[in-house]
């Protein structure tokens, strides 16, 4: 059995021993009178406290079924951080566990603030989500290990009032690095025809987590990567380190329980750069996760790199390190935290679910799930009794800096996207804060099913939960600030040479399909023909490699349809016009027929009569390779030269002129296909892009820029568009 320090055991009688000196600190810095502005010195205080369990084995969560340990592998801690400036008081807790339910919490908060005086709205308490840490919180098949958690409200006060008691005037500052290496998307869109099934039996599986290193039965990662890893310092007025918060969106490592994971490991490689191994007291030094519900260290689009917890610690810390000597600091700042409740649906299960599980669950007679079949059987019977969850949600202000806490497994896209439009440079996203409600997978995401979307403890709030949790906490950001949250509007920036050529050549529409989310895909040209996405899309994903490339983020945003489709109505088209698009395609040529239609125009309505039509052929003619065919059912298919490689970006240009339509790839003046066609319907203003007429083998793959003209590109046009206005890199 493992031992615990003295210092932890008779926990009520530090709390005794803490309370005067801390009341004392409290009550003085309430009484000057100032509320919280840049004048006022800023006072800080850090406190860690050991909380590997005691009585061994334990149960461990982090997993579909329910395991234990008895052995510790390195040691657990809860670590604060408190922050005074004038009257506001803010304390910034992280625990090494899995995920930590509301109420445990909520009772240590209320714990604390009765010893320091600290509000308990000005507490944000966070889970680093080790996979290797005693279970707070039961889910899936685990239980609570409910001794363990019994503990954890008492040492978790303590870390607090440790923090507190030892407030000083302290300077703070901050920045931010990008770290690509060490994170990627773990969720992966599955090919059409290799849809799974779920544990309720039914073939909704379009995405799923890990799917291995170059999976065929995957086209590629279903969201974007937030890479960023942002760095808070504090230090004495005299400069010696006090504390350091880091955040970043990897998920966990995977480490032998009982451990910290990655975790604690970058807080020990810390302590070693910072020479500080041995010093009294030691500088604190947090890892905070960050929006990383979809987010894992292995890249599966190439063999794994060999990782582990130490490794990623080792790479992590370094980088930290050298961004953390950069800082520069200063002894005031303007401090404010506000918390708001936001009350949500749980997605309950249909009778005919909900009387099956009962079913399964009542056969178990009270043990433990064995398969994801009985794991989620007996789920359906818990969201049945919980029709809506309470998340309290929390933002932070220092000067310039944004940081929000939310009780979700946050998807790397809502980052970026609350990245994006704060006000605040920079805002980071602390998650797995004040609670544990599940993922919250953007709307979009839901179509494409999968683990992270199943209907349970850890995937129950209703389908819209992400953007209302996502406005929510930007209306926070701008209350904090004074500001307004900025713009996404997808106008292009004036500094942006090729977006700028592509309106100078006088679009009737342009579609950059830089979105975060449908409905809506913007037109930029200024015509109003804004487009509606449908169906299966992610968005925001790498489009076309153009320069500049962002330095955290996608390159250049753009959707990846998986089943979906873009459709716009545009009027007075008719014999004389040009369609550009940029395409990738993951479907393979021997798939299917069809291997998937990149545009079509028809009249409108069911049924409406085709005038042109591209896809790249499968097995029924050409494989992979494009074909352009009319609308008139005796119109002859026409392929082109040119293999379409999978996973490769081409540049494609359909012009036609009256009965002539040719087509361009790549910015080559001499068609890759050309035929003569019967002039369109005249009303055929319905534009159809990634899929047919009756969205029959769709595209599968990515689209960006699309631009149509109501006019003739002449070969120099044609050549400039892709070798001039969007250089690829």
């Amino acid at each position: 059995m493992d031992t615990q320090p003295s210092s932890i055991v008779g926990c009520s009688l530090v709390l005794g021993r803490l309370f005067p000196v801390v009341m004392v600190l409290v009550v003085a810095a309430q009484s000057d009178g100032q509320a919280a502005n840049p004048t006022v010195r800023l006072v800080a205080g850090a406190h860690a406290v050991d909380i590997t369990p005691t009585d061994l084995p334990v149960i461990i969560n982090g997993g579909f079924l329910e395991r234990t340990a008895d052995k510790v592998n390195d040691r657990l801690h809860a670590k604060c951080l408190v922050l005074g400036s004038g009257r506001e008081r803010v304390a910034i807790v992280v625990v090494d566990s899995c995920v930590l339910p509301r109420e445990l919490l909520d009772e240590a908060k209320e714990l604390a603030s009765k010893r320091t005086g600290i509000a308990t709205d000005r507490m944000m308490i966070s889970a680093t989500h080790t996979h290797s840490a005693p279970s707070a919180m039961g889910c899936l098949g685990t239980d609570a290990d409910t001794a363990y958690a019994a503990k954890l409200p008492a040492w978790i006060a303590e870390c607090i009032m440790g923090a507190a008691g030892r407030l000083a005037p302290a300077k703070i500052g901050w920045a931010t690095v990008n770290d690509p290496e060490h994170t990627h998307c773990r969720r992966w869109i599955r090919r059409p025809d290799r849809i799974g099934m779920d544990p309720f039996g039914e073939p909704t599986i379009r995405a799923m987590m890990h799917p291995g290193p170059n999976n065929p039965d995957y086209e590629g990662p279903s969201g974007p990567v937030d890479s960023e890893v942002s760095v808070v310092s504090v230090q004495s007025v005299e400069g010696r380190p006090l504390a350091l918060l880091a955040n970043y969106s990897m998920h966990y490592a995977g480490a032998t329980p009982v451990s910290a994971d990655y975790y604690g490991q970058f807080a020990e490689k810390m302590i070693d750069r910072f020479g500080a191994r041995g010093s009294e007291p030691p500088p604190v030094l947090m890892m905070s996760q960050g929006t990383s519900g979809d987010q894992w260290w292995g890249d599966y689009s190439k063999p794994l790199a060999k990782h582990d917890h130490r490794t990623i610690a080792e790479a992590l810390s370094g980088i930290v390190f050298e961004t953390y000597r950069g800082i520069r600091y200063q002894d005031s700042v303007d401090l404010t935290m506000i918390e708001t409740k936001l009350t949500l649906g749980v997605r309950q299960p249909d009778q005919k679910r909900l009387d099956a599980s009962k079913v399964i669950v009542a056969e178990m007679q009270g043990r433990k799930p064995k398969d994801q079949k009985e794991v989620y059987a007996r789920e359906q019977v818990f969201l049945a009794e919980r029709p809506s969850r309470e998340l309290k949600l929390q933002v932070i202000r220092m000067g310039d800096l944004g940081i929000t806490a939310t009780p979700c497994e946050v998807f790397g896209l809502t980052g970026l996207r609350i990245k994006a439009q704060s006000p605040l440079r920079p805002t980071f996203n602390v998650t797995l804060a004040n609670g544990e409600e599940g993922y919250i997978p953007p709307p979009a995401q839901h179509k494409l099913g999968g683990y992270t979307t199943w209907p349970a403890r850890t995937a129950q709030l209703e389908v819209d939960a992400e953007p209302k949790i996502a406005e929510a906490l930007l209306s926070m950001l701008e209350r904090v600030s004074e500001r307004p949250r900025r713009a996404i509007d997808g106008l292009p920036d004036p500094s942006d040479a090729r977006a700028q050529a592509i309106l100078a050549s006088k679009p009737l529409a342009w579609w950059p399909m830089d979105e975060f989310s449908g409905p809506a895909a913007g037109d930029v040209s200024g015509h109003g023909h804004h487009a509606a996405y449908e169906g299966a899309i992610a968005f925001y994903l790498d489009g076309p490699e153009f320069e500049p490339r962002p330095a955290n983020g996608p390159v250049n945003p753009c959707p990846h349809f998986a089943g979906g489709r873009m459709t716009a109505s545009i009027k007075g088209i008719q014999d004389r016009c040009t369609l550009a698009m940029w395409f990738c395609n993951y479907m393979p040529a021997d798939a299917r027929a069809t291997t998937g239609y990149l545009f079509c125009r028809r009249e409108s309505g069911a049924g409406g009569k085709v005038a042109e039509l591209l896809s790249i052929d499968g097995t029924a003619g050409s494989p992979g390779h494009l074909v352009l065919r009319g609308g008139e059912p005796s119109s002859q298919a026409v392929a082109g030269t040119t293999e379409i490689r999978p996973r490769v970006w081409y540049h494609v240009i359909m012009v036609r002129d009256g009965g002539a339509v040719s087509v361009h790839l790549n910015g080559s003046p001499v068609p890759e296909v050309s035929s003569r066609m019967a002039s369109p319907p005249t009303d055929a203003e319905q534009f159809i892009i990634a899929a047919g007429p009756g969205n029959e083998d769709s595209f599968e793959g990515r689209i960006d820029d699309v631009v149509i003209y109501d006019r003739i590109l002449s070969p120099d046009e044609i050549y400039l568009s892709n070798n001039h206005w969007p250089r690829l890199k």
